[in-house]
């Protein structure tokens, strides 16, 4: 009796074929029997006969990283199972040989640095024109800013925001060399911080001051040579040691440390009206107006800046220094121009940046017992806290009506995350 089976008519006197059994060496037997043609993914196997009509069939290949074994050559899946295996071995090994390591055998590995804890810093950073016709504000960061030897500390971290006054090239000429000028002075075996910091930024302001005299500048504000000393800067700088915080500020930009949910202040605003800096400015022979708002001779609103030569010595560049002890409490650093704190308290933006980190709380290291083996693995959630951080102060600046550049930096001080 005739049937259907699959769409195809059987006729009573076809017989159908023996099956073979399912065990796995008939199937080893099959396999090691049938030819594969191994052609690209996007080409056609040679045509097979199947009931009077030819049948186009394609093959996708895949190349294992690693050799095939000998046994059923042709099995693919043979060769992916093998290759699993081997990155599991090499994920496995807990001493790896020293320089052994390469990166390109399988890039979906991990590097693993075995005895060694590298600990770079997290931060995100912010900066904005706001309701100013120009930008004349400037941020630099520089991560492991020296390397590692016995005279030089290492997991040397620098921040720094910069706020121009006049034009924005004070501003970038800082940003562009004090890192490298507090970079030699560290090398240079000093070991009070405080002497590497009034020198690093005397040296700045005579680089400004040198470079002004002698060069046109490409900028909007086109100064020659005579009126360029009329242009300025603030620099609020902090280094991040894996011990201390050391901050040193010239100007009204500032500097907070957010420990256990309390701002702790790392520097004071140089306002013309402070009292100590008010008695410098009398007894050096200046005076302090008050022009909308306190200013030197009536003009800037500081008392302290790089640059601005025509207000000397009134206006110094000598910054203040403080050196804080990093604890296990500290849990970020905030620097900004006084476009966020003219109208942002040290506690509202303590409390932002802290809702922010704890918000996205990044997940434990994996370590594995014994050897001390940190896996490093990029793009970690605590980025995206800290630019989180400094975006909403920004626009929490904005909106409460700021009317100048607003510069913000958050850097993740968390050490058991």
């Amino acid at each position: 009796m005739a049937g259907m089976c699959c769409g195809v008519k059987i006729g009573e006197s076809e017989t159908a074929a023996p099956v073979e059994p399912s065990s796995k060496s008939a199937r080893r037997r099959r396999m090691g029997c049938q030819q594969f043609n191994i052609v690209p993914s996007d080409a056609a196997v040679a045509p097979s006969l199947e009931n009077g009509k030819r049948k186009r069939q394609k093959v996708e290949v895949l190349v294992p990283a690693v050799s095939p074994p000998r046994e059923n050559v042709n099995a693919v899946e043979n060769c992916q199972v093998e290759d699993t295996i081997r990155k599991n071995q090499l994920l496995e090994q807990k001493e790896p040989e020293a320089n052994s390591f390469d990166p390109s055998a399988s890039p979906s590995l991990t590097r693993i640095e075995t005895n060694v804890v590298m600990e770079f810093p997290k931060f995100g950073m912010t900066s904005v024109c706001g309701r100013r016709r120009d930008m004349e504000d400037a941020v630099a960061i520089h991560p492991s800013l020296c390397g590692q030897s016995d005279d030089i500390p290492s997991g040397l971290h620098f921040f720094g925001v910069y706020d121009g006054h006049g034009c924005s090239h004070v501003a970038m000429k800082c940003k562009d060399r004090m890192h490298e000028i507090v970079k030699d002075e560290v090398e240079s075996g000093e070991t009070s911080w405080k002497e590497m910091m009034f020198r690093s930024f005397s040296k700045m302001d005579q680089e400004v001051t040198e470079w002004s005299g002698e060069t046109t500048y490409n900028c909007r504000c086109e100064l020659q040579t005579p009126q360029s000393d009329a242009v300025g800067s603030t620099a609020v700088v902090a280094v991040v040691t894996p011990e201390k915080i050391i901050v040193s500020n010239c100007g009204d930009s500032r500097a907070i440390l957010c420990r256990n949910g309390v701002a702790i202040p790392l520097s004071v605003d140089h306002k013309p009206d402070r009292p100590d800096e008010l008695n410098r400015i009398e007894e050096s022979g200046g005076r302090v107006i008050f022009w909308d708002g306190a200013r030197v001779l009536g003009v800037l609103a500081m008392s302290r800046a790089i640059g601005d030569g025509y207000l000397k010595p009134y206006v110094i560049s000598e910054p203040e220094v403080t050196i804080t002890d990093r604890t296990a409490e500290d849990e970020c650093l905030i620097l900004a121009s006084d476009g966020l704190w003219d109208v942002v308290s040290n506690e509202t933006a303590c409390g932002v940046a802290r809702m922010c980190l704890q918000s996205l709380k990044p997940p434990s290291p994996p370590r594995s017992p014994g050897n001390d083996i940190t896996v490093t693995a990029a793009g970690e959630s605590s980025d995206k806290a800290c630019s989180d951080a400094s975006i909403l102060l920004t626009k929490l600046a904005l909106a409460r009506h700021s009317t100048d550049n607003v510069s913000v930096v958050v850097v993740d001080l968390r050490r058991d995350l």
